[in-house]
């Protein structure tokens, strides 16, 4: 099996650690009898020789070993080599040399292909559910592949490789559809008959999944209908072979993790196929989310709830309803189905308004959960209690005054306080009584102020200000020093404008420090001179290395409006900056400073606008102050509005804050039309 694996030159290899020199021993791990041992294994590989998917000389090296390793029948763990041979065979590559790689890699397994036939038909289940991607990647004779998960098809007698022969046939009509092969229009021919009777639930449900990714004409009309209707009937089967918690021999650690979270991955993987064909047929997605969210099966719903996660993330439309049977799944029995709903719930904000009903019962009827202790002990506010003030809902207020006047609370309360406006004006004095009591030292200083002082600016709470300058006073000493506390402290006593003008001494402390920009801005909404801050601001755009820093003084320039006509040239160049958010902030700057956009700035901002959506809220509210001058832009401002995707979705790694970023957008968008 490893012949001729000591004649490599390993160490002169690469992995993504360096030398390649460890790779024998986990080849060699990957044969073990030990499982312990394989996984070891199995995570070195991925995580060195086939790091984040990367392709390296000593992955290519390893592939001969991989097939050798695959075929033998009396060693254990084959299903998960044969999964890192179709993983390395769809590596990309990211440059010329690793795209060489790649493409070497494919070939060896090409090559090999006839190893992923023989796999076909392996007495492992988990063996053939696994070869059946790789022959359909690897094996160059069409016509072979398409007969062999025919064949496969009429003998195959476990439901996961049924499965996976049927997404087998999904990526051969996807490969081979836009050749125009005929074969290719037989495999969908199959799979439309795969997806009705007398075919189980499981495999109609693949198959309806996989032709709505190559085929979405030969989707039936009533494809919603039909779908929740099978996804009952899997439900209903899969709860006639379930075993019951209390049967005999049933207390293994795996049984008991099982109860506490049980899952289903297998029909997860069928419903998030279907929803990711489906793409931005919104409509039929939200119906199809409710038919999940109301199916008998708990487990049905838990899996509904997760995936909504991912739609509300990407489309802006339609959430009313998947939203409001969430809130419904808070009362469910299942402690996992209630966490799962609460997680989704807390990064909705604004949008999980249908849910407040459910939420406010919750957690007035439960207060245990208006506080969750960390792992390390630390106290932080409960998920409900969260969701429900995210939600701008005035009934988390007096629960909020109940934490406050309890004997543990937590430091990120005061972070949901903004959410909530004017409504949550009267926790100021117990907020106001927690910042007096922030010690100016020692550890926990910043967890704990920074929040209160966030709520308190938004509350514009005036009589906190000898309090937020005691804390102003107390900043680090050295020279240029400004920490994340003497910062929140500065922008408070801007939100509290003139009220603050006791501090006006101190804030000018503060004009050689890091804290610079939110010092001017603070002295300048406290005293409304402009001729103090514009030296400040107007050095701070020469820093070169000071990115953050130069954007803040750019967007408080662009405030002062014509008095920060001196500032214009150094705006002028940041217009031609390498980072599109600081082109964007300067020409923004430039716009309202001169007040009508001269020969660069339309261009910059549209540009901006188009290729890098992180400008957008910014660009929108320059729009908004401009008021009526703004105009040459709002034909952006209304395309926004009109666009059903969320305008991060296609950016890497969106998540869930891009949803409330977005609803922040879409705000200020409607807010600078009606100006």
């Amino acid at each position: 099996m490893f012949r001729g694996i000591d004649e490599v030159d390993w160490a002169s290899l690469r992995h993504a650690y360096g030398s390649a020199e460890d790779v024998p021993g986990l080849l060699r791990g990957l044969a073990s009898a030990d499982p312990a041992e394989r996984e070891t294994a199995l995570d070195g590989m991925y995580g060195a020789v086939h790091h984040r998917g990367d392709v390296y000389d000593s992955t290519l090296a390893c592939v001969p070993f991989l097939l050798a390793l695959a075929v033998r029948e009396e060693e254990r763990g084959r299903a998960e080599v044969v999964e890192l041979l179709v993983s390395i065979g769809g590596a990309d590559g990211s440059g010329d040399a690793a795209d060489d790689l790649a493409a070497r890699a494919r070939a060896a397994l090409r090559a090999g292909a006839e190893v992923f036939v023989r796999l076909a038909g392996d007495a492992d289940a988990g063996v053939r559910r696994a070869a059946v991607e790789a022959l359909v990647r690897f094996l160059d004779q069409p016509a072979r592949v398409l007969a062999l998960v025919r064949e496969r098809l009429t003998v195959e007698r476990d439901e996961g490789v049924l499965l996976a022969l049927i997404e087998g046939l999904g990526l051969f009509a996807r490969r081979h559809r836009s050749a125009g092969e005929a074969r290719a229009t037989e495999a969908v021919r199959l799979l439309a008959t795969l997806s009705g009777p007398p075919h189980g639930p499981g495999p109609r449900l693949a198959a309806l999944g996989q032709l709505a990714g190559c085929a979405p004409e030969s989707l039936p009309a009533d494809l919603i209908p039909t779908v929740v209707q099978l996804l009952r009937d899997r439900s209903g089967q899969r709860a006639c072979t379930r075993h019951p918690p209390d049967r005999p021999g049933a207390d293994t650690l795996a049984d008991r993790l099982r109860r506490l979270r049980p899952s289903d991955e297998e029909g997860s993987q069928l419903l998030r196929t279907l929803h990711r064909a489906l793409g931005g047929r919104v409509a039929d997605r939200v119906a199809l989310l409710c038919g999940q969210l109301t199916s008998p099966d708990p487990l049905d719903r838990c899996n509904a709830v997760w995936m909504s996660a991912g739609l509300f993330r990407e489309w802006r439309t339609g959430t009313e309803a998947p939203v409001a049977l969430i809130g419904a799944q808070l009362g469910a029995e299942e402690s996992w189905l209630h966490d799962a709903a609460v997680a989704v719930l807390v990064e909705l904000f604004d949008l999980a308004a249908p849910a407040a009903d459910h939420l406010h019962a919750l957690v007035a009827c439960r207060p245990e959960l208006r506080i969750r202790h960390g792992e390390r002990g630390t106290p932080t506010l409960g998920g409900p209690l969260k969701a429900l003030a995210r939600a701008g809902d005035a009934r988390a207020v007096p629960l909020l005054a109940e934490v406050l006047a309890g004997p543990v609370v937590p430091d990120d309360l005061g972070l949901v306080i903004p959410h909530l406006g004017r409504a949550a004006a009267p926790l100021a004095p117990a907020l106001r009584r927690r910042l007096a009591r922030v010690p100016l030292d020692g550890p926990g200083r910043q967890e704990r102020a920074v929040p209160l002082l966030l709520a308190l600016a938004a509350l514009g709470d005036t009589e906190s200000v000898p309090s937020v300058g005691r804390l102003l006073r107390g900043m680090p000493d050295g020279p240029g020093l400004c920490d994340a506390v003497t910062e929140a402290a500065a922008h408070a006593l801007g939100a509290f404008g003139s009220a603050a003008h006791e501090t006006v001494r101190d804030l000018h402390g503060l004009l050689d420090t890091d804290c610079a920009v939110t010092a001017a801005r603070a002295l300048w909404s406290v005293t409304g001179a402009a001729d103090t801050v514009l030296p400040v601001l107007v050095r701070e755009l020469a820093e070169t290395e000071r990115g953050r820093r130069r954007r803040a003084a750019a967007g408080l320039l662009g405030r002062l409006g014509p008095a920060a006509r001196p500032a214009l040239p150094g705006l002028r160049r940041m217009t031609g900056s390498g980072d599109a958010l600081e082109r964007a902030v300067a020409a923004c700057a430039v716009w309202r400073i001169t007040g009508e956009p001269e020969k660069q700035v339309l261009p910059v901002l549209r540009s901006a606008w188009a290729e890098h959506p992180h400008t957008r809220t910014t660009i929108a509210g320059c729009v908004k102050a401009l008021g009526p001058t703004g105009a040459p832009l709002h034909d952006l401002l209304r395309a926004e509005l009109r666009s059903p995707r969320r305008h991060r979705a296609d950016a890497e790694g969106h998540g869930p804050q891009d949803i409330h970023a977005d609803e922040v957008l879409l705000r200020t968008c409607r807010a600078a039309l009606a100006e």
